[in-house]
Order: structure tokens, then sequence, then C-alpha cells
């Protein structure tokens, strides 16, 4: 069997192992840890990465990846299974996306040693993690009052990233062209494919979107023959394309349809009227689709996101 050490520490067939990764101090100078939860089976397989709170914000990435320790249903029958519930420590306890200087940490990879907080974070998950890996789940939410529907991001161009994404069974399937200097991109320049999960909202808790996180991942590892059982799978859509409606002009936004909802062109989706009645504004879908993401906002400015419709293939 090849063998595994991550930070030093040699995880052994069988063995279940947490091990925390110095990474720098706050300003108090109390220690900050990168937790590492692995568990390893006695027979070899496919080893799989399991990560939340890389945008420290992403609360449902996090409670979902907690959940799977807590429950303690994902031990692999065979193969591997790494689990990093919270990468992006500083941006948790800032409720931010980033960490203190402003960085995006799904934008520095693959990082390195001596620079930025973020830049250091992606080096060790770059070296240290990556390299282990044959496939990953990294599990994100919407920005702050951008709800999305619980679906799987992938290049349709990763052909066994699309295949895990079937397996994985959510609602629907994006195409989502891997972006420079990302933890995806750097995963597949090293031929491994990493899936996007996204469910929810930024800083809310959402249980929908947390419970298909969890049984998302158990239907990809059974897939792999690494759980002898999972979830049925949802009904699935592939989608082709997708783009935001954006606000034409500002005011109070009302919108009569919900996550997942299947329209057509022409429907009128919501309205935007400014406070006193005098205006009404009709927002029209422009294509037969499915919402894939909803604004939350109540008010909402011109040019805002306010509607994600993804059209089938």
């Amino acid at each position: 069997m090849k063998e595994m050490v991550i930070n030093g520490v040699r995880i052994r067939p069988g063995q279940t192992v947490n091990i925390e990764i110095a990474i720098a101090r706050l300003p108090t100078h109390t220690l900050i840890d990168l937790p590492v939860f692995i568990k390893r089976a006695k027979e070899d397989g496919p080893v799989v990465l399991i990560s939340g709170g890389v945008h420290g914000d992403e609360i449902n990435g996090i409670v979902a990846v907690k959940r799977m320790l807590e429950e303690d249903e994902i031990t692999p029958s065979k193969g591997t299974v790494i689990l990093i519930p919270l990468v992006n420590v500083y941006g948790f306890l800032s409720n931010s996306r980033t960490f203190p200087d402003g960085r995006d940490l799904n934008r520095s990879f693959p990082g390195s040693k001596k620079g930025s907080l973020a830049s250091q974070i992606a080096f060790i998950l770059t070296n240290e993690i990556i390299p282990l890996i044959d496939y990953g789940i990294d599990m994100h939410t919407g920005g702050r009052m951008l709800s999305n529907y619980p679906q799987i991001r992938v290049d349709y161009k990763d052909k066994k990233g699309v295949e895990l994404a079937k397996a994985f069974g959510t609602h629907f399937i994006l195409n989502s062209p891997h972006i420079d200097k990302s933890f995806r991109k750097e995963a597949y320049k090293k031929k491994k494919s990493i899936l996007v999960y996204e469910g929810g909202e930024s800083m809310r808790l959402d249980d929908f979107a947390v419970e298909e996180a969890v049984a998302g991942t158990k239907r990809m590892l059974h897939y792999l023959g690494m759980l002898e059982a999972a979830p049925e799978k949802k009904d699935l859509t592939m989608i082709a394309e997708s783009s935001w409606l954006r606000a034409k002009i500002s005011g109070i936004f009302m919108t009569s349809v919900q996550l997942g909802d299947h329209v057509k062109k022409g429907q009128i989706l919501a309205r935007i009227s400014d406070p006193y009645g005098q205006v009404k504004v009709p927002i029209k879908c422009t294509t037969n689709g499915f919402i894939v993401g909803l604004n939350n906002n109540p008010v909402v400015n011109a040019g805002d996101a306010l509607v994600h419709i993804g059209k089938a293939i």
C-alpha cells in the first residue's frame, strides 16, 4: 500500500488520525492550527478530501463536514477519507470570506511558504494534501443574501469530475470552468478532480443544504466503493449555461418564485417597486430553465444580481 504522510505524521492502514498543522499566531499570540482528520481503511482504495470553510463565512459547508465527523458515518471500508471542516480559521473568526488582509484563499494557489497568510495555507494544501488525494469535494455557499439551491459545480471538460458529480447525485450540476489560482484548478493541474458543492447562503445555516451535502458525499463515496450504503439520488439536471438577471432599477425586491423552480421564458419572476407604491417594474424570465440561485435581500440597487437561471442541456 502507498505510504501516507501528512505534516510528518505517518498514517497506517486501519488508522484514524487527527493532525493539527500549525499555521501562524493571532496578534494576541494565540496559535492557529489547521485540524485535519484522516480515516484510513485497512484495504487500499481511493483517497478523497472533504473540505469546508475555504471562505470563512460559508458556514453550511463547515457544518456539513462537522456533521460527517459527529455521525461517524464516513468511515471507509476501503481507501482513505481526509476531512478538513474549517480551512480558513481567520475568516471564520471575523465572519469574513477572506483573510485579515483581504486576500481570498481560493485565489491564492499554489501559494508560498513565506507569502501572505492565505498564500501560506494554500502552500500547505498544495504540498501536504493535494499530492495524496485522488478526488475531493469542496463545500461552499452563496454570498451574503445570495442563496444557492444544492448544486455541484464542475468543469465539463473534466470527464472524471462529471462522472463523480453525477454520482454525488444532487439536484443540479453546473458547468463551471476552472478559475486561475483556485484550489480546484491547482488540483486539476495535478490530475486530481475536486468538485465544488454549493448550497444555501453565507452566514446563515440551511439544514436542507447541509443534509444534501452529507447525503451527496455518501453517494459519491458509495459509488467509489468506499461506503457500503448511501441515500438515494435526487433527480438531477445538467445545466449547460447559467446567468443572473440583474435589477434595472433600485427599490424593494419581491420575488414570486423559489429556489429549484422550473421557469419559462416571459414568466414574471419578481417585481421591484419604490417605497411609495408609485413605481413597479416586473422582472421577466429571459429563457426556459431552473432557479439555481436567488437574492434574499428585500432592498436592491440597480445592477444587483437577483435571480440565477440555469438552462438545462
